[in-house]
């Protein structure tokens, strides 16, 4: 079994169908794309092609073409090869990170122009969460964190929550949310709708602090709204894993306006510290966050909230639902707390799925052109 991961290593299948089992070689095995971001196809010039070392009748299998309105110029016909477009033909089973996101990528919105093709090969496309490592990801023996705690006994959690606030210049208060974000500054997280957004949400009693980087436009907002709300908001630029850590478990909230999430990890991360996150409905984030609802049918159910769709004001409503809850229903908050920690979110369930994918990759007869 061949296990490519994106553009990178999708050449594989392609060679396996082209060059090795027509001719007998590998032609029991079997090869398995996963897709983690789509928006990444490797794509390179048409003249790339004769330097791969596929016969000239598989150049249909990588042919792409791009748009007009992409092109460099008039004499430019837009032609190239793509990588990961080779994998998509020639695989024998296809996993995106997701359940959900294997759904996003049939549509025209979410496809990355694949989405024709990939719906084509539904009968082999399905979608598996990725899970996380609970040795590095354990608020019991994290070394990261000041304090341990768990579902059991979650003081060390308010003493990791203090012990943030200290570090980053805030008031210490226990009675105040304490919002976290933690990601690239891009377009594809939402940090413009954070941008818009932080005017209003800093009216209220409420703390907020991101830690990333990325476009150097919102390194510098990040900075000049530090010096504006001194008392509420930190803006760490750069990437630290022992101070994502920190954030991770001193929160109460994890903010994810992602426009698009093929997985998203950090709301694993969030829900196995306890810490509740409010995000968009989108990818693997709809599918790993329940929202709260405190009128199911065996009591109170969920994990965070899902909002939808991506709107200023629809993040706002979720966030300020869940700071009122966190507020003004301390049972309630207890309760989303520890059913996120509660969840499986180890490798373990994930592994078992892919299990199955491989078998059921060797049940059905290998592709060919």
């Amino acid at each position: 079994m061949f296990v490519v991961n994106d553009w990178h290593a999708s050449l594989v299948p392609v060679l396996l169908a082209a060059k090795y089992r027509p001719y007998g070689v590998y032609r029991d095995s079997r090869s398995t794309l996963v897709i983690h971001n789509l928006a990444h196809q490797g794509v390179e010039p048409a003249s790339t092609y004769p330097d791969l070392g596929l016969p000239p009748e598989w150049y249909g299998a990588l042919e792409w073409v791009f748009p007009e309105w992409a092109r460099r110029h008039a004499l430019d016909k837009g032609e190239a090869v793509n990588f990961l477009k080779g994998a998509v033909v020639t695989a024998d089973r296809i996993v995106t990170v997701s359940q959900g996101y294997s759904w996003e990528v049939t549509t025209a919105e979410g496809g990355q122009g694949l989405n024709e093709l990939l719906s084509s090969r539904k009968s082999v496309l399905n979608g598996i969460v990725n899970g996380i490592d609970i040795n590095d990801w354990n608020p019991t023996t994290d070394k990261c964190l000041p304090h341990h705690y768990s579902v059991d006994d979650l003081s060390g959690k308010a003493k990791c929550k203090a012990e943030l606030q200290k570090e980053l210049g805030l008031p210490v208060r226990e009675d105040v949310p304490l919002i976290g974000f933690i990601g690239r500054l891009d377009y594809q997280k939402g940090i413009d709708l954070i941008k818009m957004a932080i005017p209003e949400l800093m009216r209220e009693d409420v703390q907020f602090v991101m830690l990333g980087s990325g476009d150097p436009i919102f390194e510098g907002w990040m900075r000049s709204t530090e010096s504006s709300y001194k008392d509420k908001f930190r803006g760490w630029v750069g990437f630290s894993v022992p101070v994502s850590h920190r954030i991770t478990a001193g929160c109460d909230i994890l903010l994810m306006p992602s426009r698009f999430e093929p997985c998203g990890l950090n709301q694993l991360y969030a829900m196995q510290y306890g810490t509740v996150p409010v995000v968009h409905g989108t990818g693997g984030l709809r599918d790993t966050v329940e929202t709260f609802n405190p009128f199911g049918a065996k009591g109170e159910e969920g994990t965070g909230w899902a909002f939808s769709p991506l709107t200023v004001d629809k993040m706002l409503w979720a966030l300020r639902t869940a700071m009122s809850t966190f507020r003004e229903h301390k049972p309630s908050w207890e309760g989303l707390m520890k059913r996120g920690m509660t969840k499986d979110h180890t490798w373990d369930h994930a592994a078992e799925q892919y299990e199955q994918i491989f078998e059921w990759a060797f049940v059905d007869q290998p592709y060919v052109m």
